[in-house]
């Protein structure tokens, strides 16, 4: 009894060796645990894990340190817009109250100078 007749050799399925399914199921529990230690950690919000999770649904990320690293990357991200948006909030804050300060002091020349009319 040969296991290949004829010695055609053996033609086995990569399936056979190793379920896809299997794997898939494996990477699938193993991303979606990372996940909810993460959420539970509070190091993503609810709805960063929802994107996540959808992007792991979707076969985005290979395995545990591809998904943490776009974990990190997103959350960098965030932090970054964060402080642009602050520094252009302080940047408009500023120049708001130069305007006002200008306009006072546009506004106490003007009533000096009609102070000054007034006695003449």
């Amino acid at each position: 009894q040969l296991a290949c007749p004829l010695d055609l050799g053996c033609h086995s399925v990569r399936d056979a060796r190793m379920p896809a399914k299997l794997l898939w199921m494996r990477r699938m529990r193993v991303l979606r645990r990372l996940l909810k230690k993460y959420r539970e950690q509070k190091k993503i919000d609810k709805h960063m894990y929802h994107e996540l999770y959808m992007r792991v649904k979707g076969n985005v990320f290979k395995n545990k340190k591809n998904l943490m690293e776009s974990i990190f990357k997103a959350k960098a991200d965030k932090a970054k817009e964060k402080q642009l948006t602050d520094q252009a909030e302080a940047r408009r804050l500023k120049a708001r109250a130069l305007k006002e300060k200008a306009t006072d002091k546009k506004e106490a020349k003007k009533a000096a100078t009609a102070a000054k009319k007034a006695e003449k």
